[in-house]
């Protein structure tokens, strides 16, 4: 029952106007900030890790800027799923090499966890007249689980594909044609993961992003997504030359580091909130 008053509550959300939708994203944000002690240490952890640099104030006031944008971003959901789609279009900009999305060539869009990853898969399938596909995680509450569903795939004949599908239904897509949303910049668990420097940290990344782009025989295009007090700006890049290698050590210790110099532009935009660093290396204490 909850569940289902949330979404309503976000089908009634998206009728606003985006000032007063961001306003209750940052009161919301800056109360989660308060209550929440448990998640601002995770942010305090990562912020401490990767920036020893910062003051204790800069880092502060970073994690109460983290709270706040990913508060904004969730609620944005409701205009990004639920707004008519003129609006979504106005308050989503497509910059950058939008032609390494053009055709039918074999496609990895690597997409970090910025907080605003859902309204750049929106813009994109909505603006960019390519399918997409994604590997998407079930939620154990069904009416949230359609209601993500419907959210993430409602442009562009989006289709998701299940963790479970396996390598050879993941690639066949890629080799069709689609284009394949990627997100591998957070820590999935030591299974299959392997352990490449971010921020100078040893971290446990997935090597899905050089895997897939081999066995696709696949381009790499990063998007990057900004959130903006009139929307959102989807920055499309340069598709990665010589990549992927033979090394995929070395490709994935490359997509971490070329990912701290987006994260460098807009630190309070990434999701800090996760635990990057809670699988360590062998013999290395936890850090949370």
């Amino acid at each position: 029952m909850i569940s289902r008053l949330g979404v309503v509550f976000m089908h009634l959300l998206a009728r606003l106007p985006l000032p007063w939708v961001r306003t209750l994203g940052r009161g919301f944000g800056l109360f989660l900030h308060l209550v929440v002690w448990s998640r601002r240490r995770v942010v305090d952890v990562n912020l401490r890790l990767c920036f020893p640099q910062w003051s204790d104030a800069q880092r502060r006031q970073v994690r109460k800027e983290v709270f706040v944008h990913v508060a904004q971003s969730f609620f944005d959901r409701a205009w990004l799923w639920h707004a008519d789609p003129e609006v979504v279009r106005r308050r989503i900009v497509l910059t950058g090499a939008l032609r390494e999305l053009a055709g039918d060539e074999p496609t990895i869009v690597f997409a970090p966890h910025f907080v605003g990853l859902d309204a750049g898969v929106t813009g994109l399938t909505q603006q960019v007249p390519r399918r997409f596909t994604g590997i998407y995680t079930p939620q154990s509450n069904a009416v949230v689980d359609e209601w993500i569903l419907k959210g993430r795939h409602r442009f562009g004949g989006a289709k998701p594909l299940s963790r479970n599908a396996g390598v050879r239904v993941l690639v066949a897509s890629l080799r069709a044609g689609d284009v394949m949303y990627l997100l591998p910049d957070m820590n999935f668990g030591p299974e299959e993961s392997i352990f490449v420097p971010f921020y100078g940290v040893s971290a446990a990344t997935v090597p899905s992003l050089s895997r897939f782009a081999r066995l696709g025989r696949a381009k790499v295009v990063p998007v990057i997504t900004r959130l903006t007090p009139t929307g959102y700006e989807v920055r499309v890049l340069e598709a990665w030359a010589g990549f992927p290698t033979d090394d995929v050590e070395a490709d994935t210790a490359l997509m971490n580091a070329r990912l701290q110099d987006w994260i460098d532009e807009m630190p309070s935009q990434y999701y800090w909130v996760h635990k990057r660093f809670k699988t360590r290396p062998p013999g290395e204490a936890k850090v949370y």
